[in-house]
């Protein structure tokens, strides 16, 4: 399949892309991402689709959401693997708070819950009584790389905003943690902060605002690189060419644009690993290996031009 029919069936609807024929008898895991729309799920799709043909030795069924903020076709997700009797589920939840209850329904059906990507919260977690292991990169720490490319050139007076992801994902919230410790270490000076929700068009409008607001931005610390690509064509179609942005996921459309400076840096999480990675480990707890536990952190690692 191709990422473009991946991306045209999230637009218009849930993606669900069964495995191919397995035996009955080759455990199945449910794998619940966000946006396909998103080239960063695309390429995780891939690499997880990639990995079920490798090992050869369980069946893959792959569900994606319509947009970033679609969290209700997470939980009817999670419900339709529980109705399945899927034996994993492994998930990169859109909302960190509201995929905690049905989450802990698929765990008290006996099915085996990985959460990566992005951290449930643990407050929820708490609340719901639920023990859940995180498997993913350091968020913060990966956005603070990103910030401080852009501290580093703007120095100290530097005058940025940042363009948020969702509020409710952890990530997100991580990732702007992450920017503002750049902000802090380099003394730039934070002129605004907002969400764009993941979204490139969004990105495109509340960066355009932003700059109406204030002409005399200098940076730009954007929470991923779908949203990147939406305040490069903002700063195109304003001809502004003085203002550097950096970005998170290192999809390969940017690759250009670091090429070219478009874009000054970006964090690569090694998205199409990571799937696949928590489900060798989920399928290690289906065939009885030890229980997950706490944070099992993924790679990191800053991308910038020549």
């Amino acid at each position: 399949m191709k990422f473009t029919k991946f991306a045209a069936v999230a637009a218009t609807s849930i993606a669900l892309l069964a495995g191919s024929a397995q035996a009955a008898d080759k455990p199945v895991v449910g794998l619940i991402m966000k946006s396909l729309a998103n080239e960063f799920f695309q390429n995780m799709l891939e690499g997880a689709k990639e990995h079920e043909i490798k090992r050869g030795d369980y069946e893959l069924r792959a569900v994606g959401m319509q947009n970033e903020t679609d969290f209700e076709s997470q939980i009817n997700a999670v419900e339709n693997f529980i109705t399945q009797g899927v034996d994993a589920i492994v998930i990169a939840p859109a909302d960190s708070r509201a995929m905690v209850r049905p989450l802990k329904r698929a765990m008290e059906a006996g099915i085996v819950v990985v959460n990566f990507d992005v951290a449930l919260d643990a407050e929820a977690k708490k609340q719901q009584g639920v023990e859940l292991a995180f498997v993913g990169p350091d968020n913060r720490g990966g956005a603070k790389l990103a910030g401080d490319a852009l501290g580093q050139l703007l120095g100290a007076g530097g005058k940025v905003v940042i363009i948020e992801g969702n509020p409710g994902a952890d990530n997100a919230n991580e990732r702007r943690l992450g920017f503002e410790d750049s902000v802090k270490e380099y003394k730039l000076d934070l002129l605004d902060s907002r969400t764009a929700h993941w979204e490139t068009e969004e990105a495109n409008t509340v960066f355009s605002n932003i700059l109406t607001a204030h002409p005399d931005t200098q940076g730009v610390m954007v929470a991923n690189d779908s949203m990147a690509i939406g305040v490069v064509k903002a700063l195109e179609s304003a001809g502004r060419k003085d203002i550097a942005v950096v970005g998170f996921d290192n999809i390969p459309a940017v690759t250009p644009m670091i090429k070219d400076g478009r874009l000054l840096a970006t964090v690569d999480q090694f998205g199409q690993d990571m799937a696949a990675n928590s489900i060798d480990m989920a399928l290690e707890v289906v065939a009885g290996g030890p229980k997950l536990e706490g944070w099992v952190k993924t790679p990191i690692e800053l991308v910038k031009g020549k």
